[in-house]
């Protein structure tokens, strides 16, 4: 199985954590999030994986190395220009029919495996994980009748909950005709440009742990969580600790 991780972003959000360090390098633990995500991909059964860096690629390209330590083959596509967040899939090649894109900065116990044989099993192009999320909005927000200029309602500091993208999706090879060469283009085009042309693209929908760590505070929750939470967030240790050695579940047949 295939994996294109987007690990070429400043981080602006995280400064001054990322002055010096890559996002995907920040640390989590004594291990970076990066290493993470790739021991996931590991026990969940990818073998194959597309490192896109730019901002600090050559520190990257040191830390992670061919791969071999995490026992995987990891190529790297190096953009000399930003290509927004979605836009090196257009240079890529190799791509096998269906793959997984995620950033490389996601916190999440998500099962990617069972992500892709969702994916693959229902046939759309583009299929898309989301995670619930509640936000607190720390305004007192009014309701206005439209055309009218006349208060109907109003709401202090009301919650709001919403189904958002937890940067990790699965693709075919369909959508690369949607992404323009040459150009930045960001996921938000992708979505845009999908929906006006009407691409079946599914909603694979997760209860489990989300943190994407672009903001701050969302850093240090994943700092603050991960004691916790680390036997979830990385299998491949606790199966060690079981006395199952380093290999990730068994395949379920072909996907």
């Amino acid at each position: 199985m295939q994996a294109i991780l987007m690990a070429g972003g400043e981080g602006r959000r995280l400064r001054p954590i990322t002055a010096k360090l890559p996002k995907p390098l920040v640390p989590i633990g004594e291990i970076s999030v990066l290493e993470m995500v790739l021991r996931q991909l590991r026990w969940y059964g990818f073998d194959n994986v597309t490192l896109c860096v730019g901002h600090r690629a050559e520190l990257v390209m040191t830390v992670v190395g061919d791969g071999r330590r995490f026992g995987l083959e990891i190529r790297y596509h190096v953009e000399e220009q930003p290509l927004g967040t979605i836009g090196a899939l257009a240079r890529l090649e190799g791509l096998e029919d269906s793959f997984l894109v995620m950033n490389g900065d996601v916190c999440t116990d998500l099962d990617f495996r069972s992500l892709l044989e969702w994916h693959r099993s229902h046939g759309s192009p583009a299929t898309v994980a989301a995670c619930a999320r509640r936000e607190r909005l720390e305004l007192g927000v009014l309701e206005l009748d439209p055309g009218r200029g006349r208060l109907v309602g109003f709401k202090e500091k009301p919650d709001y909950e919403f189904w958002a993208a937890m940067g990790v999706n699965a693709f075919n090879t369909d959508i690369l005709d949607l992404i323009p060469r040459g150009r930045p283009f960001g996921f938000d085009e992708l979505m845009a440009a999908m929906l006006t042309r009407r691409v079946d693209v599914r909603v694979f929908t997760y209860g489990g742990f989300w943190l994407d760590i672009g903001r701050i505070d969302d850093y240090e929750r994943i700092l603050d969580e991960f004691p916790r939470r680390r036997t979830s967030l990385l299998p491949d240790e606790a199966a060690r600790s079981r006395g199952r050695g380093h290999a990730g579940p068994q395949p379920k047949g072909a996907v």
